[in-house]
């Protein structure tokens, strides 16, 4: 097991324009250290060690609640399916993270410093050909806060399905569920 690059990003909670498809073309094929630090260095550095080796890469990102992981990781794939030429004109990323509406509402939950904050971890596996072009995204989820099921700290909340369960109790299709106001079920939707 070899350890890489770690890249410390920092969430400026504003887009700049250093993600585009220009900073993408200009990474692309550089070596590790003859530009800037930047999402696209790791991910030229993963793709180019994947494509020289022949073995699998793993990139992890990591960081407390609003550190901008989910777009680091979309920076991540949008960099794969430009630089490997992927055939399909829809975007990986776009595919991996159509998923994410419902994934975020069984996983994230309010807490004192993220009103959507993602309680649980993501796997992404990305799956590349013979001439190391994208054919396929794998994802999967792991809920990290069960306890909160059961209990929310103050000003803190339970996952956002609950919610949203109860705001359609009175819908035809949920009646069986017999569901309340959130404000009814003050217990469990605190």
């Amino acid at each position: 097991l070899a350890i890489g690059i770690i890249l410390v990003a920092i969430n400026p909670y504003k887009q700049l324009p250093i993600y585009g498809d220009a900073i993408i073309h200009a990474y692309s094929g550089q070596n590790m250290g003859d530009m800037d630090p930047h999402i696209f260095a790791v991910a030229e550095e993963a793709y180019k060690q994947m494509a020289r080796n022949n073995k699998n890469q793993s990139i992890i990102v990591s960081g407390e609640s609003g550190a901008g992981k989910t777009v680091s990781a979309r920076y991540t794939m949008r960099y794969f399916a430009t630089v490997s030429k992927s055939s399909s004109n829809a975007h990986v990323e776009d595919k991996v993270l159509a998923s994410n509406p419902i994934t975020e509402a069984v996983g994230n939950a309010k807490t004192t410093r993220n009103d959507n904050s993602s309680r649980f971890g993501k796997y992404t596996e990305i799956s590349f050909d013979r001439s190391y072009q994208i054919i396929g995204a794998n994802m999967r989820t792991y809920l990290l806060e069960k306890s909160r099921v059961v209990f929310q700290s103050e000003n803190e909340r339970n996952y956002h399905i609950f919610y949203q369960l109860c705001a359609s109790a009175m819908q035809p299709e949920y009646e069986h569920l017999k569901l309340g106001r959130s404000q009814e079920n003050n217990l469990l939707f605190t």
